[in-house]
């Protein structure tokens, strides 16, 4: 069948503002979204700016826009997003950063937030004569936020960024501290207060839920979220 990709268009070093180019294509609904772009790339104009790797939905660096939502385009199939009255797949780039060519954004802002609550174990005391012992209930307490594979899905669907607070440090953010402020070998909260207890920091978030939903891997972004603050409130009171 033939579909049509409306793909929006801006290079930084030309283009005055971004504007759309559609290209048709033939494609198979289980076609996934990115292999269609590739044609694109390969056949019809190779000038098309977008990122991959992986291609299986594990690197996270295909995350765009399609058709208004925040999706990977490795894990979007063709009869996910078109139907019988509608062919046309508009992609676009993720909300919240800088365009740097098509669909490829500058991700500076949201690696800095990242790196900002310390994203790794904080321990000072020795470990003893063997590795810190876990129990699978302790380990249970942040397994969903490793799932996280920064792909920025959240970041851009937000909308405390997107229209209030732009300086709010995101949801990937927040549930990547979670990942270690919940596990019971990290000794690091004190550590990321600093960050996390802050105006532009797990304090914005206004339970939107558009973070969660967006989330490739499933994470419960705004659960983490609020159990973040949770966390925060009650090693203030302590």
């Amino acid at each position: 069948m033939k579909i049509t990709l409306k793909i929006q268009r801006f290079n930084k070093e030309k283009d005055k503002k971004p504007y759309f180019q559609e290209f048709e294509v033939e494609a198979e609904p289980n076609d996934r979204l990115l292999d269609a772009l590739m044609f694109v790339v390969a056949n019809i104009d190779g000038s098309v700016g977008l990122r991959k790797s992986c291609a299986h939905g594990v690197c996270g660096s295909d995350a765009m826009v399609v058709n208004g939502t925040e999706r990977l385009a490795c894990k979007t199939l063709i009869k996910d997003v078109i139907n019988d009255n509608n062919t046309v797949i508009t992609v676009e780039p993720l909300r919240c950063l800088p365009v740097e060519k098509d669909l490829m954004v500058d991700q500076s802002r949201f690696f800095e937030t990242y790196r900002a609550v310390k994203p790794y174990l904080i321990q000072d005391e020795p470990a003893g004569e063997k590795e810190r012992i876990q129990s699978p209930e302790e380990r249970a307490r942040f397994d969903d936020a490793t799932n996280c594979i920064l792909c920025a899905a959240c970041y851009s669907s937000c909308p405390v960024v997107q229209e209030k607070n732009p300086a709010f440090i995101g949801p990937a953010a927040v549930v990547n501290a979670a990942r270690f402020i919940f596990d019971s070998r990290d000794n690091g909260l004190k550590e990321r207060l600093q960050v996390l207890d802050h105006e532009n920091g797990v304090w914005p978030c206004e339970n939107h839920f558009n973070c969660t939903m967006v989330c490739p891997r499933e994470i419960k972004v705004t659960k983490n979220i609020n159990l973040t603050k949770r966390e925060i409130k009650k090693y203030k009171e302590a």
